[in-house]
């Protein structure tokens, strides 16, 4: 069978070569086309592969009558519309590991520049001074760095500077002691590694959690001379405090790639001569460039020829007849898998799904990737999804299980999600209520009754008269408003928990605040 492939973004000759030797491939190299110029003919290609130029939007989609394969040559899909893209069963891959080593190494590159300060010794030299003396720098061997963020990039950066015989220590919400240790490094939490390190460098995703983690805060916390490292997202790094804290003499040096907005040529950052920084070429490299190109020919070829890609980033369609009954249950399980993310402490190693009453009749995997997907957004940010959920998973060592019953304690249908740690285990159940949507239904051992949406507030307590009303005067002097409250227990003067719905998140002071009060023991903030 012969396919067509339209190419509309510059790739290298190199990097299509999957394409060119595959048989009834006919590709089309056109790079200079118009959005309208762009609808006009895509109706003709069974695949379309970009970079970012491309904008592929509803119009150039519904457009697209033959088109079955999105192939996208780097780790964003911002300029493709996914939505429109499912709607009309187009799979759309992306390239997500296409620029580890690349980010790795200018990492390291960068690190290495700013200890001897040679991007400033080169500009005095351009500018014909021969200063020695400005320019001393210190050398890495024996020095600390800290990793935030140990995914595959920060694992590379920590191989890499223990060649230079740097001692590593690192932090990211799937790391365990026991990984760490495999890996040759120290564990550690965020205050840990900050805490030890003499260079810092970030490998984090972009999250509400991960925003402004380098802040103010985490600076006061630091050594004297710190030097700190940014090839990750703008954004984690508070760039006002970033500028102060090299002001002050707390941070003796910093490298920057990314910025909270780019392009980045006037920022104040930029006049201190501690800083170095590049445009954002972690991932400009002409191999990095060649392997997405690769990647993602690769994957084109693979479904086209038998139905199998390895980065898929939307969810292929599922047969009506399932679908309508269990589609109704898709935001529910992201959201009980969101809520255990946030109550759950340290990394997970099992998750159990367990599916009772109507729905145990179905086919349940796309509500169980969902349940992971929600589980493991917080901590990896957007690029996790519906389809690569349980991939992600498995490579983070986590074992997902899926069980049916037919008894649904009075329910017409009930989803629990679990999940184990190496420290105990949660768990959540919910369902539908006609007409009224989710409801979360049991934390653990307990009864509720819970939308699962907006902010919540969960308090583990005793139950001793007064602790209501001293959460509730807490909140109140952190002017936070108290919309719902739920309360169980186990026995009179026993554990007891309250599940609020508020108005507003609840900063760490206030957090530290609850824990305080007395008879509670624990109160965590969750935000669905």
């Amino acid at each position: 069978m012969a396919y067509n492939i339209l190419i509309s973004d510059p790739l290298s000759e190199d990097g299509i070569f999957p394409l060119r030797e595959a048989d009834g491939f006919k590709i089309v190299v056109d790079t200079d086309l118009t959005p309208d110029q762009l609808a006009e003919k895509i109706g003709e290609f069974d695949a379309l592969l970009v970079r970012s130029q491309t904008q592929v939007t509803r119009e150039i989609i519904e457009k697209a009558t033959n088109l079955k394969i999105i192939g996208r040559a780097g780790v964003g899909v911002d300029n493709i519309d996914l939505p429109a893209a499912t709607e009309r069963g187009i799979i759309v891959v992306n390239a997500p590991d296409g620029n580890t080593n690349s980010a790795a190494e200018h990492t390291i590159a960068m690190l290495m520049s700013l200890a001897r300060k040679i991007p400033q010794a080169f500009h005095s030299l351009k500018n014909k001074k021969w200063d020695r003396k400005t320019y001393i720098g210190v050398e890495v061997k024996n020095k600390t760095l800290g990793v935030v963020g140990f995914g595959r990039i920060g694992q590379e950066v920590a191989v890499r500077a223990k060649g230079q015989r740097m001692n590593v220590i690192a932090y990211d919400p799937f790391l365990t002691p026991e990984k760490a240790e495999k890996l040759g490094v120290q564990f550690g939490t965020v205050e840990d590694v900050i805490k030890a390190a003499d260079f810092i460098t970030i490998h984090t995703p972009l999250l509400k959690e991960t925003r402004h983690l380098i802040n103010k805060d985490a600076f006061a916390k630091m050594k004297d001379g710190v030097q700190i490292i940014n090839c990750a997202r703008g954004g984690i790094i508070d760039e006002e405090a970033l500028y102060d804290a090299i002001l002050s003499g707390k941070v003796a040096g910093a490298a920057l790639d990314v910025f909270e907005e780019e392009p980045f040529v006037e920022h104040k950052l930029l006049t201190l001569p501690q800083v170095i920084a590049t445009p954002h070429l972690g991932a400009s490299t002409v191999e990095a460039q060649e392997i997405v190109a690769i990647d993602v020919s690769y994957d084109v070829v693979s479904f086209l020829t038998e139905g199998i890609v390895k980065n898929p980033v939307n969810l292929s369609s599922v047969p009506k007849d399932v679908l309508a009954k269990i589609e109704p249950y898709f935001n529910l399980t992201e959201q009980l898998g969101s809520f255990l993310s946030d109550l759950t402490e340290g990394p997970p190693e099992e998750i159990n799904i367990t599916y009772a009453g109507e729905l145990a009749n179905f086919d349940a995997r796309p509500l169980s990737r969902n349940a992971v997907k929600g589980l493991l957004k917080s901590k990896l940010g957007e690029s996790v999804n519906d389809v690569n959920a349980k991939f992600l998973a498995d490579r983070l060592g986590i074992t997902v299980n899926e069980l049916k019953t037919p008894k649904s304690k009075g329910f017409t249908s009930l989803i629990t999600v679990e999940v184990k740690t190496a420290t105990g285990s949660r768990k959540v159940s919910g369902t539908l209520l006609n007409g009224l949507g989710g409801r979360i239904v049991r934390v653990d051992d307990f009864i509720v009754d819970v939308v699962p949406a907006g902010y919540l507030l969960f308090i583990r307590h005793k139950d001793q008269p007064g602790a209501i009303g001293r959460v509730g005067m807490l909140l109140a002097e952190e002017g936070i408003n108290i919309a719902t409250m739920q309360v169980g227990r186990s026995e009179v003067g026993g554990d007891a928990i309250m599940m609020l719905t508020i108005d507003k998140h609840v900063e760490v002071k206030g957090i530290e605040k609850l824990k305080a009060l007395a008879d509670i023991y624990d109160a965590t903030p969750i935000d669905l």
